[in-house]
């Protein structure tokens, strides 16, 4: 990638990063939960990767582009951001949305970065991010009850459109990043193999 597109993926991933925590458009969402989701969903699912492409000319350091180990450490911190108490201290606190938030680019950015560059081991990565980014969607748009009470009247129908969105969004996202680098592995054998070394 040119150095002219890094500059402009890591100024649309900031540009991004500011429409999801400054702007008004999750306002226009019909509940706070969906709001919600789709601020995670452009910090994680775009902002992220093109952070990620952006920044791609520096190299991890080797103990920290391990995209397997990162992916379930990113599963850890969604899925317990997600628990009702945290997702409370969140919602209600600034400190607590800080939290939520950085700890979302952080890891997202750091699952991104580590898979474009082990990119062998990037593809099991994000695969295995976009199936747990998908059972979490499916779970929220599933339930048969608010698991959020905090979010009062349409709570329900709130939390389902909000699990579309992390279905779609995150599950799209990393699936088709998952997609990506096994087309350029599969286009360059010799990448495979040097990879693999």
């Amino acid at each position: 990638m040119s150095a002219p597109a890094k500059r402009a993926c890591l100024a649309a991933g900031l540009l991004l990063l500011a429409a999801g925590w400054l702007s008004p458009l999750p306002g226009l969402l019909p509940g706070a939960f969906s709001a919600h989701m789709a601020v995670h969903m452009a910090v994680v699912a775009a902002a992220a990767p093109l952070l990620a492409l952006g920044l791609s000319s520096s190299r991890l350091p080797s103990a920290l582009a391990a995209p397997v180990p990162v992916s379930f450490a990113e599963l850890a911190v969604v899925w317990a951001w997600h628990a009702p108490a945290l997702h409370h201290f969140a919602r209600h606190s600034a400190l607590g949305f800080a939290l939520e938030q950085g700890s979302f680019l952080l890891f997202s950015l750091w699952l991104w970065r580590a898979s474009l560059q082990a990119r062998a081991a990037g593809v099991i990565g994000l695969l295995l991010t976009s199936m747990h980014m998908t059972l979490l969607g499916a779970l929220l748009a599933l339930a048969t009850r608010p698991l959020y009470a905090h979010h009062g009247a349409g709570a329900l129908a709130d939390q389902e459109l909000g699990g579309v969105i992390m279905l779609v969004g995150g599950g799209v996202a990393y699936l088709a990043g998952g997609l990506a680098l096994t087309a350029q592995l599969l286009a360059a054998p010799r990448g495979l193999a040097q990879e693999r070394r």
